[in-house]
């Protein structure tokens, strides 16, 4: 059974202007900037930014009936060996699995996000 759903959409130009070690601390969970202080390219970089937010974002729309006390950090947003996008946080309950999709262009970075209850 579906119990929630999310999406939301970026401006890449936006992030861009957000972009300060602050914001990053703010959005980006540990295991999160691992991953971001290993990437080169200053345009990867924002992309990834981007997806995080908008798949946070989203995360948070799905959650909707949640206590309200989750913070972007309290969701890391990794991929499989495959490259496929997927969330570990607290906030899920092991009778819950959070499907998850992000894409990206030049300018913008979209995420989706189902919540299924097992």
């Amino acid at each position: 059974m579906i119990i929630g759903i999310g999406i939301d959409l970026v401006d890449l130009k936006r992030i861009s202007e957000l972009m300060s070690d602050r914001f990053i601390d703010r959005i980006l969970s540990k295991e999160e900037q691992k991953l971001y202080f290993n990437i080169a390219a200053e345009n990867t970089k924002l992309s990834f930014v981007g997806g995080r937010f908008a798949a946070k974002e989203a995360l948070f729309k799905a959650f909707s009936k949640g206590d309200g006390h989750a913070n972007y950090i309290d969701f890391s947003v990794l991929n499989d060996e495959f490259g496929a996008p997927y969330v570990i946080s607290k906030h899920i309950e092991e009778r819950h699995r959070v499907h998850i999709s992000i894409t990206h262009t030049d300018e913008y970075a979209m995420a989706y996000v189902m919540i299924e209850k097992l």
